[in-house]
C-alpha cells in the first residue's frame, strides 16, 4: 500500500481498525482509501465493519450506557476533560492525513481537528445547565408540586461527512456524551482515516462502550440506525442522504437531527462596505474546501449599482489562486474530494455556459502526477437565468453565480425562493437595515457583514430549516436535543386540602 506524508515530511501507512467497548478490532475486510488529488493512490486503509460488528457497538454502548447516565453532568464533564487532554499533540499528523484522504489543503485540516477540541470544550462549560429543570408549584385546581427535568435518552449514532468530519463530530458529539448518552460515531467511508485516529484517542480515556467507533461500507451500517437499541442518530450530509436516514428510522422510530446542505444567499445592499477585509471574507465563504461547505455562500445577490465592484473585488483573489496538492506549500485550493462531484459542477457550468450566462474561471489546473486528479479552476457566474442548475442546486464546488438587484424585496424573495434555509448573511453598513433583511431570511443561521464555517459562533444553536434538516446543534440546545423532557408530579396534601374546602 502506498505510504503517506506526515506534517514533518516523514512517510507512514495509515490503518484504523474499529473500536468497540474499549477495544481496537481489525476486520477482515478493509476500505481503500483514494488519493482525490492523485488518483491511483492509496492513503490508507480503515477496518470494514460486518453487520455483527455493528451490532456489538450498540450492544458495547447499550452495556454502557447505565453506569455512565449515573454520573452527574459534571461528573461526565470531568472524565471527558480527562479523555480531550493531549487530543492536540497529534494535530499535525492527523491534519497531513485528513489533507490527502479529503484534498483540502494542510491549514484547513489542522482547523478541522483544533474546531473538535474547540466545540468539545465549549460542551463542557455547559454542565451545570445539563440538569437544571424548574419546578411548578401547585396552582389553583392542580393541587401538585411537579418537577420538570431532563433525561439521557440512551445509546446515540452520530455520522459525520468528508468535507468538514471532525470539526462536525464536535458539534454533536461533546454533547450527546455530557447529556448522559453513550455514542456510536461513524466517519465517511471515503475519508474515514484521521476521525476514527481521532476519535479512537479520546474514546480510549472513556469508560469502555460509552465512546465506540465504527467504519464501514453503508449497506452493512443499518444497525446503527434501525437497531431498536439506537435511541437516535445524528447525521450530517445531503439532503437525499438525510431523506434515506429518515426513511430507516422511521421503522424504528429512531430520533434524528439532520444537519444537510443549503443553497445559502448574500445579499450585498446599495450601501454594503467592499473593502479587501470584506472581500477576504466573502471569498473564504465561497471558496473554503474548493466550496464544499453546507454553510458556504452558493449565491451571491449584489445591488446592482455594485455588482461590477464586487466582481472586480472576487476576480483579484481568484486571480491569486493556486490549484495544488493539498499538502504542496503554496497550494490555496485543492481538488474536489470525488471524481462524481468534479463531473457535476463541470456539467452545470457548462450548461450555464450554453445558456449564455457569462462565466469566468481562473487558475491553471496542475499537470504531472495531478493531471487526472479532481481538480476544476474556480468560476464567477455573472447574472445568471434564475432557473440555471448553478442557482437552483447546492454547487458543493468552486463556482459562485453573481446576480445583480434592484430593490430590497426583490433580493429577499429571491433568497427565499430555494428548497433550503441553512444560512444566509446580509451586506450592509447600516444596522437596522442588517436585522430587518436578516429577520425575514428563512434559514436557521444568519450572519452580518461575514459568511461561512470560520466565522461561526460555537457557541450558538445551529442547523437549518426546511430541507437543510432538523433539529439543533451546539450550546445547551445541543445538549437537549439528545435528552428527554420528564416531569414527576407529587401530591401536595395542603393544596389538596384547600380544595376540599
Amino acid at each position: 500500500m502506498t505510504s503517506t506524508q506526515t506534517a514533518a515530511g516523514e512517510t507512514q501507512v495509515v490503518r484504523t481498525g474499529l473500536f468497540i467497548g474499549g477495544e481496537e478490532r481489525t476486520t477482515a475486510d478493509v476500505l481503500q482509501v483514494a488519493d482525490p488529488g492523485k488518483p491511483g493512490v492509496v492513503v490508507g486503509e480503515a477496518a470494514a465493519a460486518t453487520a455483527d460488528d455493528v451490532a456489538d457497538a450498540v450492544a458495547a454502548a447499550k452495556a454502557a450506557f447505565p453506569a455512565w447516565a449515573a454520573l452527574s453532568a459534571q461528573e461526565r464533564a470531568a472524565a471527558m476533560a480527562e479523555a480531550i487532554a493531549g487530543i492536540a499533540d497529534d494535530r499535525d499528523a492527523d491534519a497531513a492525513v485528513l489533507s490527502q484522504e479529503n484534498g483540502k489543503i494542510r491549514m484547513e485540516a489542522w482547523i478541522d481537528a483544533l474546531v473538535f477540541e474547540l466545540r468539545w470544550q465549549l460542551a463542557l462549560g455547559l454542565a451545570d445547565e445539563v440538569d437544571t429543570g424548574k419546578v411548578l408549584e401547585p396552582a389553583p385546581g392542580i393541587p401538585v408540586t411537579t418537577q420538570v427535568g431532563y433525561q439521557p435518552l440512551g445509546v446515540v449514532t452520530v455520522i459525520v461527512p468528508f468535507n468538514w468530519p471532525i470539526a462536525i463530530l464536535g458539534a454533536a458529539l461533546p454533547h450527546a456524551l455530557l447529556a448522559g448518552n453513550t455514542a456510536i460515531v461513524k466517519p465517511p467511508p471515503s475519508a474515514p482515516l484521521a476521525t476514527a485516529r481521532v476519535v479512537q484517542r479520546v474514546a480510549e480515556k472513556l469508560p469502555p462502550g460509552v465512546l465506540n467507533v465504527v467504519t464501514g461500507r453503508d449497506e452493512e451500517m443499518a444497525g446503527l440506525i434501525q437497531n431498536p437499541d439506537v435511541a437516535k442518530v445524528c447525521f450530517t450530509g445531503s439532503v437525499n442522504g438525510g431523506k434515506r436516514m429518515m426513511e430507516m428510522a422511521s421503522r424504528t422510530l429512531t430520533r434524528v437531527t439532520l444537519e444537510l446542505g443549503g443553497n445559502d444567499a448574500a445579499i450585498f445592499t446599495e450601501d454594503a462596505v467592499i473593502d479587501d477585509t470584506h472581500l477576504d471574507r466573502l471569498f473564504a465563504g465561497i471558496f473554503d474546501t474548493t466550496g464544499q461547505i453546507c454553510m458556504a455562500a452558493k449565491r451571491v445577490y449584489v445591488h446592482r449599482s455594485r455588482r461590477d465592484e464586487l466582481v472586480a473585488g472576487l476576480e483579484q483573489r481568484l486571480a491569486a489562486v493556486r490549484l495544488g496538492y493539498g499538502l504542496d506549500e503554496g497550494t490555496t485550493m485543492g481538488p474536489l474530494h470525488q471524481a462524481a462531484q468534479k463531473a457535476f459542477v463541470a456539467e452545470i457550468v457548462q450548461e450555464a455556459k450554453d445558456a449564455g450566462a457569462e462565466v469566468r474561471e481562473y487558475g491553471e489546473l496542475p499537470g504531472g502526477d495531478l493531471a487526472e486528479g479532481n481538480f476544476l479552476r474556480p468560476a464567477l457566474v455573472i447574472d445568471p437565468d434564475p432557473s440555471l442548475r448553478v442557482v437552483t442546486q447546492e454547487q458543493f464546488g468552486p463556482v459562485i453565480p453573481i446576480i445583480a438587484f434592484d430593490t430590497e424585496e426583490e433580493a429577499v424573495a429571491a433568497a427565499n425562493d430555494t428548497w433550503g434555509g441553512l444560512c444566509g448573511s446580509v451586506w450592509t453598513a447600516d444596522p437596522a437595515t442588517a436585522q430587518r433583511i436578516g429577520s425575514r431570511l428563512a434559514c436557521g443561521y444568519v450572519w452580518v457583514n461575514d459568511h461561512g464555517a470560520t466565522r461561526l459562533d460555537l457557541r450558538a444553536p445551529f442547523g437549518g430549516v426546511r430541507q437543510s434538516g432538523m433539529g439543533r446543534e451546539q450550546g445547551i440546545e445541543g445538549v437537549r436535543a439528545f435528552q428527554d423532557t420528564r416531569s414527576i408530579a407529587t401530591l401536595d396534601a395542603e393544596a389538596l386540602a384547600a380544595m376540599a374546602h
